[in-house]
């Protein structure tokens, strides 16, 4: 029973952790549209590379800003 081995993908570092931020403000709608994919689902922590903290944050973030209409629940 021989299994073939693929590549295994690289991981992705949290951009966050390198730029050092502390905390995700949800009027940076610039910032946190990376982290929503074009139909307005947040992208999961295996796909965007964010650490745990971070990817937490990130979803506090865009559902706030969700709230107040800065950035769509659902796109059509």
């Amino acid at each position: 029973m021989k299994r073939e081995r693929g590549r295994r993908p690289r991981k992705r570092v949290c951009s966050f952790c390198v730029d050092k931020v502390e905390s995700i403000d949800y009027k940076d709608t610039h910032k946190i549209r990376k982290y929503i994919t074009e139909r307005g689902k947040i992208l999961p922590r295996r796909i965007s590379g964010n650490c745990a903290k971070h990817q937490r944050q990130v979803t506090v973030a865009i559902k706030r800003a969700r709230h107040i209409a800065l950035l769509p629940y659902i796109v059509e």
